[in-house]
């Protein structure tokens, strides 16, 4: 196996593996796992495909391979990709399954809403293990679905029309996307909200792409090796925080050595372990797919729910999680981001109380879930409750005060203790 470049790139000389500051700064990719999600933000995936062998590859830098990710033009493939959650959250007991698995509401006449309605049925890939279909055939035809072992759910996107099915409880959910809505903006040419949801990623290209934003002073970035993902020769990019506190240990990104789409990337948190993040083709097909591919009819006794039935009732919105600080102002006060790169803490205060007052009122259930997740904590601050996952973390003060992010107890405590 040829050696790879394992140069660093950091913000301190100016340049990366001889590569000029401004074209490094044009390839800036690589952010933290968003602060404010805390549960959608830490979705995670199982490992795609054990390797078959190292292959042999002309040796490249990480600059480079950073490059070759950012220009890849790949927009026809299909695929299966492999998807499993390990947040180190534990299962409810009696309520039924993970955390995450119920808190992500279904739809249908337990939540309220169309069981075939997009936002609510991608958050489930927040917990367990699952099995993806992909296919994509430019910014106007996606095709998605969520196989389990009797039933699967499928969103289609071809043109300004958006279907949803859910195959269990023959359901289908319908919308209108402007066209080109999902080329590079979540709004279409008209302004309007893009019927597709973008808010969950779901395969590899989607996480490197949160992944890839913003390689800065914070992160040291490194070619460790290759790999064979899916019967196709791949880089291995690795990506480590530089500063200390993170919860994330590594980020690592298989990249195809030929289109330079992203195969595989699994994220490790940094108190070891296996992956919380890992998703990954198992097969790919870089061809375009058959049209047919992209076609849905609902089938025969089928309930449809348009979209602008689904929004007018708030169903569309009882899923949806933050994505970042903008969509926690109606929690409390304005947010306040502490710090930058992979320490970021994010800071409100909601204005009521906090988690021991507001356990006093919940079920034996509720206040067991409470105690499983949180540790106790005391500092200048006061006193508060540690909610942890094993990615994303919250503090929440006694007197209503909320850290939150990809970042140890200990930075929170800090946190919390400097904000006094």
């Amino acid at each position: 196996m040829a050696p790879n470049d394992s140069a660093q790139i950091t913000g301190e000389t100016g340049e990366t593996g001889g590569v000029p500051a401004g074209r490094r700064r044009a390839a800036r990719y690589v952010v933290p796992v968003a602060v404010a999600g805390i549960t959608a933000a830490t979705i995670g995936l199982v490992p795609a495909l054990a390797s078959t062998g190292d292959p042999d590859l002309p040796k490249i830098s990480a600059a480079e391979l950073i490059e070759k990710i950012a220009a890849s033009d790949t927009e026809q493939l299909s695929g299966t990709v492999k998807i499993t959650t390990d947040l180190g959250i534990p299962s409810l007991g009696g309520l039924g399954g993970s955390a995450a698995g119920t808190f992500a509401p279904k739809g249908g006449a337990e939540g309220g809403g169309s069981a075939a309605e997009p936002t609510g049925r991608l958050m489930e890939l927040a917990s367990g293990e699952h099995t993806l279909r992909v296919a994509a055939d430019g910014p106007d035809k996606q095709r998605l679905s969520i196989l389990d072992s009797a039933a699967e759910y499928s969103l289609i996107h071809n043109g300004d029309e958006v279907w949803a099915y859910d195959s269990a409880s023959n359901e289908a959910y319908h919308a209108t996307a402007p066209a080109g809505a999902a080329k590079g903006s979540e709004k279409g040419a008209k302004g309007k909200d893009q019927a597709a949801p973008k808010d969950l990623p779901a395969t590899p290209q989607d996480f490197a792409q949160e992944a890839l934003k913003a390689a800065g002073d914070t992160t040291s970035v490194t070619v460790d090796g290759t790999a064979r993902i899916a019967g196709r020769d791949a880089y291995q990019l690795v990506i480590k925080p530089k500063q200390t506190g993170s919860t994330i240990g590594s980020i690592k990104v298989a990249v195809d050595s030929r289109t330079g789409t992203p195969l595989k990337f699994t994220l490790l948190p940094s108190s070891g372990g296996k992956a919380a993040i890992d998703v990954g083709f198992t097969k790919v097909d870089f061809s375009k797919p058959a049209a047919s591919t992209f076609d849905f009819t609902p089938p025969k006794g089928a309930k449809v729910t348009e979209a602008d039935e689904s929004k007018a009732a708030g169903k569309d919105q009882a899923h949806k999680a933050p994505k970042d600080a903008k969509d926690l102002k109606g929690l409390g006060t304005e947010p306040n981001v502490i710090g930058e790169g992979w320490t970021t803490i994010v800071q409100l205060d909601t204005g009521g109380v906090g988690p021991a007052a507001a356990s006093k009122d919940m079920p034996a259930q509720g206040r067991e879930f409470m105690d499983a997740l949180g540790d106790k904590v005391d500092g200048k601050f006061g006193s508060g409750t540690v909610f942890k996952t094993r990615l994303v973390n919250a503090l929440m003060t006694d007197d209503g005060k909320v850290y939150v992010g990809a970042v140890t107890k200990d930075a929170l405590v800090k946190a919390a203790n400097a904000a006094k």
